[in-house]
């Protein structure tokens, strides 16, 4: 990372905000059982460095457009490649943002049900780092879909002859996500059927897809659960939040003889990874 880059992420330390949709997902009669964690035989842990610390700017009222929003996030050095800026212009974040919330501020915003979508620098962020795994013809799940905008964004990356799925465990939200993204420029994608949403269980993964080249998840996990690593492809990478009070946005590289290695990006804050009644309770 340059020294401009490095001097700007330092200026704004406090954000990392809850993420849009909580993942978990389908109710059932009784609790699930818990997911089984990642086996730590399987796994390489980088040597430990202090993570990165995304920094606070507000764009305020003075972002009027998507266009704008995504300049302002390229001047700050979150998004670093034309690829995702390309992508983050052309999914128009307020198709996404529920009506009477300013979509071009750099916060999350709620959409109901105890759930967020994140702030534009956390997706554009999750973007950078999923990016070499979102070319076309690959495969991405979307763990806690929300209202549909990364998952979009996923689609457009992939492409028709790639698969973008999201999972979501609130049914309402996956129905209003559907209509959002029927809105965008991923339409097409969605009515030819690479492009799709499903209520599920996140903490399971979606394996009728599987395996994938890029996984992202929405929401802190207390450990990697082994069922997404399960449906990690070899040479495939995942982003996830791991922690309960102190959390770490992990990078998880599968590499192509099955080892796993982990490293922390940055702190961040994001909602737990649990059912839909946990997520639903106090509603």
């Amino acid at each position: 990372m340059s020294s401009s880059a490095s001097s700007a992420l330092r200026r704004f330390s406090l954000l990392n905000p809850p993420r849009s949709s909580l993942p978990a997902r389908r109710s059932s009669p009784s609790p699930p059982p818990p997911f089984p964690a990642v086996r730590r035989s399987s796994l390489v842990v980088a040597p430990l460095q202090a993570p990165r610390r995304f920094p606070i700017f507000g764009t305020g009222g003075s972002i009027a457009s998507n266009k704008g929003l995504v300049e302002q996030l390229r001047q700050y050095g979150v998004i670093r490649s034309d690829k995702v800026a390309e992508v983050m212009q052309t999914i128009d974040r307020a198709l996404f943002v529920p009506h009477g919330n300013p979509p071009y501020v750099d916060s999350p915003m709620p959409i109901g049900y105890n759930a967020t979508i994140s702030a534009p620098h956390m997706h554009a962020t999750c973007l950078e780092l999923l990016k070499d795994n979102l070319q076309p013809g690959m495969r991405a799940l979307d763990v806690g879909s929300g209202t549909g905008y990364l998952t979009a964004c996923f689609a457009m990356m992939v492409g028709p002859q790639g698969r973008a799925v999201g999972i979501e465990h609130i049914p309402e939200l996956v129905a209003a996500s559907i209509e959002n993204i029927k809105r965008s420029a991923a339409a097409q994608l969605l009515k030819d059927g690479s492009l799709s949403i499903h209520v599920a269980d996140g903490r399971y993964g979606w394996p009728e897809a599987a395996p994938y080249d890029a996984i992202h998840v929405g929401a802190a996990a207390p450990e990697i659960p082994q069922a997404l690593l399960d449906q990690l492809k070899p040479g495939g990478r995942m982003v996830i939040p791991v922690g309960n009070i102190f959390q770490d946005l992990q990078v998880i590289d599968k590499k192509p003889d099955g080892s796993i290695n982990v490293r922390s990006e940055t702190s961040v804050r994001y909602v737990p990874l649990t059912s839909r009644a946990a997520q639903l309770q106090n509603y």
